[in-house]
């Protein structure tokens, strides 16, 4: 490692991990609340040492090839790499860190949340107060869906699915869950029992959605897969907003062919002010803020910051990508 190393960091993130990187590095850090475009990505990580990103930046084989030889670690604050060309990264031997498990029980708390605030309707509550609509209790206004006693089917059971699992049970929900290829005792020691997709979308009155996007993901949730739904069921999403089409998911939400839909991650991202989902009353949209409590962005700022000093020196990072 060379006295004072240069890295790029795209994004000012959490001092608990910025002030790490300082201590031991001349850093660049990118000062814009938007990220930096691909343009200016490319220019600034011309021959630095580390590189420092977030899931907003598209970090290629050409990106990689610009910052030259001397580029020893891509660093993520995020877990989800899927905006990381990973085979370019081995074919240059550059490691590449992220921050996985420390925001699981933040992005299990929004999740069970965006459930809630759905089945409960409460955007549209909140919505009816401010709108001056509240003059009176009435038996049949914002009626809502029951949690005791239904089914939540959880997509991709992980460890954020499983702790999904573990506040579902609190509410005494029957839980089901597709994750191909886990063995069926690890998905009962959960209280779960796994079943395929078509039966997961059939049975389930809450879907949350837990799975990576991959190529076998991207889309996964499309008009077929919305039409088997309930048209009582309730649409969630934390992982990523590819994993949705949201062209069918609206016309099911528009159409009355499922009840409703909360969203923290979309396709594309920010979803643009006149998308046509934030027409509709029965879509709840925020702005990707799974891992938004003060602790866990905290615990990923150090988590992303040890992994750049790691490889800078040459050793092994301690939240290495498999």
């Amino acid at each position: 490692m060379t006295a004072t190393p240069r890295v790029f960091v795209t994004r000012v993130i959490p001092d608990a991990g910025l002030s790490l990187i300082r201590q031991s590095c001349r850093a660049d850090i990118w000062p814009e609340t938007l990220p930096p475009s691909y343009e200016i990505l490319t220019e600034r990580t011309r021959g630095a040492d580390g590189l420092l990103c977030l899931i907003t930046d598209r970090i290629d084989a050409a990106l990689m090839d610009a910052a030259g030889p001397g580029l020893k670690i891509i660093s993520q604050m995020a877990v989800g790499v899927d905006n990381i060309d990973l085979a370019a990264a081995r074919a240059r031997g550059i490691p590449v860190g992220h921050t996985p498990g420390v925001l699981t029980e933040a992005t299990a708390d929004l999740a069970f949340a965006l459930l809630l605030a759905a089945a409960r309707r409460i955007v549209e509550g909140v919505e009816y107060v401010r709108a001056g609509k509240w003059r009176t209790w009435e038996p049949k206004a914002l009626l809502g869906a029951d949690l005791s006693g239904a089914t939540l089917g959880i997509i991709g059971l992980g460890r954020i699915g499983k702790a999904v699992a573990r506040r579902a049970a609190g509410f005494d929900m029957r839980l089901i869950a597709c994750n191909p290829g886990m063995p069926p005792p690890e998905a009962e020691a959960a209280g779960v029992r796994l079943v395929d997709l078509d039966t997961l979308l059939r049975e389930s009155d809450f879907i949350s959605i837990h799975t990576p996007l991959t190529a076998q993901t991207r889309g996964l949730i499309n008009r077929e897969a919305l039409s088997k739904m309930k048209r009582t069921a309730i649409l969630v999403n934390t992982a990523r907003g590819p994993v949705i089409d949201q062209d069918a998911l609206y016309e099911s939400l528009r159409d009355g062919r499922i009840a409703g839909a909360a969203l923290d991650v979309t396709d594309p991202e920010p979803l643009p002010p006149d998308h046509q989902l934030l027409t509709l009353p029965n879509a709840v949209i925020v702005p990707h803020i799974g891992s938004a409590s003060l602790w866990t962005r905290d615990q990923m700022a150090i988590m992303a910051a040890e992994n750049l000093l790691a490889g800078l020196a040459g050793q092994p990072l301690p939240h290495a990508v498999p």
